[in-house]
């Protein structure tokens, strides 16, 4: 039964460590809440471990990076995960060929392609035009306002081409500011509607809470799986993640799921119940804000 809480501090004492999404919790794309970081702050405070989960297609100093410029304080988190990490180590294997079709910002996302030191024997990755592609890798869309449709002739001769997608951030959507965007995630929607092969890295998938594990441990922290709980605001990423992994969840109401949930300060009890049916989600917890 999914438990509205009126602070992180009503629960945090019951795990040792919180998997963080940044988007809709700890910022929204412009600028930090500092409620948020003030609640990470205080549980580290107290001995736990923060790591910051995100579906950002980017290596995790990109990340931290970004945190920098927000203003969002060094003690509110311990290590970072990205998906784009996760999807990175996968191209780097070999996962979609040697040559690959770039779609995303080319001012923002092409330290994806930035050596990675962990892989062991990397193959030679090199951007091509689609026509000499051997596969795709998707960090986002050319133009995030664009309807993902318009993608749709190069994904059909990509699909005849039996071209797998690498993607590197499977969200559908994103609230930059007030400004709702497109993610890599509803390309990759897409292009498996069309008959197409597409290849997952972040959350709610696997291999990026194996990261996240392996990240803890890079730090010293093994902490078994029923003291994690996972926070962010994405029902079928942060919340069906979690579900997936069998780990603790705390929903926040106030992100994406703002309006489906009338949630101002809390969201309203009626419009929850009806949300979280018609999702079928099952968060542990629920807070309109992280705080």
């Amino acid at each position: 039964m999914t438990q509205i809480i009126d602070s992180l501090s009503d629960i945090s004492s019951r795990y040792q460590a919180l998997f963080v999404d940044l988007w809709g919790c700890l910022h929204n794309g412009v600028e930090h809440f500092p409620a948020a970081a003030a609640a990470l702050q205080a549980y580290r405070a107290q001995g736990g471990t923060v790591l910051l989960l995100t579906n950002a297609p980017r290596p995790r100093s990109d990340v931290e990076a970004q945190l920098h410029r927000m203003g969002v304080p060094d003690d509110a988190w311990d290590t970072i995960a990205t998906s784009g990490d996760s999807a990175r180590l996968a191209m780097f294997s070999g996962a979609v060929g040697q040559k690959v079709w770039f779609m995303g910002n080319p001012e923002t996302d092409l330290n994806f392609f930035s050596p990675l030191q962990v892989a062991e024997n990397p193959v030679e990755i090199t951007r091509v035009p689609l026509e000499d592609a051997e596969g795709i890798v998707c960090c986002g869309p050319f133009d995030p306002m664009a309807d993902p449709a318009v993608n749709r002739p190069q994904f059909l001769y990509a699909k005849q081409k039996g071209l797998k997608l690498l993607c590197a951030n499977p969200d559908i959507v994103v609230d930059r500011g007030e400004t709702r965007e497109w993610c890599a995630g509803a390309l990759a929607r897409l292009y498996t509607e069309m008959g197409g092969e597409s290849l997952y890295f972040g959350k709610p998938h696997p291999p990026i809470y194996d990261l996240a594990r392996r990240r803890l441990a890079e730090i010293g922290r093994q902490v078994p799986d029923s003291q994690i709980l996972a926070i962010g605001d994405g029902a079928h990423t942060d919340v069906d993640g979690a579900m997936g992994e069998d780990i603790d969840s705390l929903f926040i109401t106030g992100g994406l799921a703002a309006a489906e949930t009338a949630t101002t300060d809390q969201p309203e009890e009626s419009a929850l119940e009806a949300y979280i049916e018609k999702e079928m989600i099952n968060p542990t917890y629920v807070i309109g804000k992280l705080r």
